[in-house]
């Protein structure tokens, strides 16, 4: 705005003192002061409004106007309220230094005139902000991609003031404008996106993390095929738009500004999705291959293509690794595969990974309700220059960490993810057994309460692996018939035979080991383990029974 439309506002009771010729100036911000060098906290465009204590002679005035004019201010208001008429030696300096120079009536508050420059400024700010999102949409859809999201986040900062990030719905930061977000804060800000769109909340959604308000607005995708009938079908695998500001007093002008840059980013994320393309079918075509028996020689020889475009400049990888993922929704009517192939797209991405797309090493295939990754391991030490090898295979109880909160809140009461994860194998003949490896381990962890479940190949070889598939009522019969006598008499007599047997077997039958541990004299141990056996009439010295006790414990 100029500082022409500021003297034919009335309401903001201003009186023109001197630099009627430089009335056509651009003010871009407003700054109260009375400081007597305000100088490091100016840049410049500013209208600053002054009470004049800074003041406390005439020589006064020549100093603080200069410090002004170097600044690069737009002009400034001096009130009437503290001395009554503004002082001419301040309005003489002014005319030397070529600074418009007003005077505020005594009756009108700066905050009215602050209030009003801030939102006409804005409102101009957000035309031009329009703008210029249009030439660099138009610049995006014809031709590359033209800096990507974090462009658009840098205009959002430098013509706004507004911070903003794109996440994930994991929750990982995909762009943004200044310091990265924490961790931490990236899985709240995604936990109450997803948790509002699957409530139905309308956006904007507001949430305060660490005392700072941040609000969020979805990122969808136009093109990736049929608008999603269910919210079910694309929650999971839509980005998000985190701006630091609250949204909920915003002019609807501003609100679909900030609409209009999701459309833009939205852009961006199908250029990726189109990328991610080859893989996918690379993946796929080496999953029909195992499934189908196929020769060794012809999954190798499809491995080989596979590694260039997964672990460029790398060549071959020696090892590799299969991860499976289902998702099941209540009632059976969402197909589960495509959301699970981009949630493992998703989860299977290093969060330390740097550069333009860190998933560009995932190939994901999806077959029904399940989605299969093929994840190639770099070489160990002394081969092909890595400094990788097996140690750095991924391990389920790892994948799951960081976004367990945000993928529950998006599966809500009536969604579940199971995934199961394979030892890493070295050869094509090892694929067909590490798929087998992966789909077991996923059963394992599908059998295991909560919404978000993973289970990895080490617990293929445990008693663990058992347990999950024994039948409710056999597993009920068993527990009540070695177990409720126990806890009928612990109940009764306020005991703790349960407790004590639990450390007798932690401690592998050791006397010693378990008195010490339960703070006991050994005889007392004794009794206890004595009363236990006659009340279930089994023997802790032979090892069958002490199974048959450890078994139980575990599945009650």
């Amino acid at each position: 705005m100029r500082l022409r439309a500021l003297l034919e506002t009335e309401a903001l009771g201003l009186r023109l003192l001197g630099g009627e010729e430089e009335l056509d100036r651009t003010v871009r911000g407003v700054m109260t002061t009375d400081l007597r060098d305000p100088s490091r906290y100016l840049t410049g465009g500013e209208l600053v409004l002054t009470g004049l204590a800074w003041r406390r002679n005439s020589a006064d005035s020549e100093p603080f106007v200069r410090i002004l004019a170097s600044a690069g201010v737009a002009g400034l208001a001096a009130g009437e309220a503290e001395l009554g008429d503004v002082p001419d030696d301040l309005v003489s300096a002014c005319v030397r230094n070529r600074l418009p120079l007003f005077a505020v009536n005594e009756d009108v508050a700066f905050a009215t005139i602050t209030e009003h420059v801030v939102r006409q400024v804005s409102g101009e700010r957000a035309g031009d902000l329009a703008a210029v999102v249009d030439r660099h949409r138009r610049l995006m859809t014809s031709g590359p991609a033209g800096g990507g999201p974090d462009v658009v986040l840098d205009l959002l900062t430098t013509d706004l003031d507004l911070r903003a990030w794109v996440l994930s719905p994991a929750g990982r930061q995909i762009a943004g404008a200044g310091e990265p977000l924490a961790p931490g804060i990236c899985a709240a800000l995604a936990s109450e996106h997803l948790a509002a769109v699957r409530t139905g909340r309308r956006g904007p959604h507001r949430i305060s993390v660490q005392g700072i308000t941040y609000s969020l607005f979805p990122i969808r995708g136009h093109g990736r095929g049929p608008a999603a009938r269910d919210v079910r079908e694309s929650v999971l695998s839509d980005w998000l738009l985190a701006v630091e500001a609250d949204a909920g007093d915003w002019p609807a002008e501003r609100l679909d500004l900030l609409q209009g840059v999701t459309q833009l980013i939205a852009v961006e994320r199908e250029r990726r999705d189109a990328a991610r393309t080859v893989r996918r079918r690379l993946a796929q075509e080496v999953l029909e291959l195992v499934q189908t028996g196929a020769p060794p020689a012809e999954i190798a020889a499809r491995l080989r293509v596979a590694a260039p475009v997964l672990l460029p400049g790398l060549g071959a990888a020696p090892h590799w690794q299969v991860v499976v993922a289902r998702v099941d929704w209540d009632g059976g009517d969402i197909p589960g595969g495509p959301v699970a192939q981009s949630l493992l797209e998703e989860i299977l991405v290093d969060p330390s990974a740097s550069g333009p797309e860190p998933s560009d090493r995932i190939a994901v295939a999806h077959a029904g309700d399940e989605a299969i990754a093929l994840v190639p391991l770099p070489a160990p030490p002394g081969e092909a220059g890595e400094d990788k090898g097996p140690d750095a295979a991924l391990h389920a109880d790892v994948l799951l960490a960081t976004v367990r909160e945000p993928l529950a809140a998006g599966l809500a009461d009536d969604g579940r993810l199971t995934l199961g994860v394979s030892a890493a194998v070295h050869s094509a003949e090892g694929l067909r057994g590490a798929l087998e490896e992966a789909r077991h381990a996923r059963r394992v962890a599908a059998a295991r309460p909560g919404r978000v479940c993973a289970a990895g190949h080490h617990e293929l070889a445990s008693h663990v692996l058992l347990l999950p598939f024994v039948p409710d009522d056999v597993r009920r019969a068993f527990t009540a018939r070695l177990l409720d006598p126990l806890r009928d008499y612990d109940r009764r007599h306020r005991a703790e035979l349960i407790p004590t047997l639990e450390a007798f077997l932690d401690c592998d039958g050791s006397w010693t080991r378990c008195a010490t541990r339960l703070h006991l004299h050994v005889n007392t141990l004794r009794y206890r383990v004595g009363r236990i056996e006659q009340l279930t009439g089994r023997d802790l010295s032979r090892l069958e029974d002490k199974l048959d006790f450890f078994l139980a414990l575990r599945m009650s």
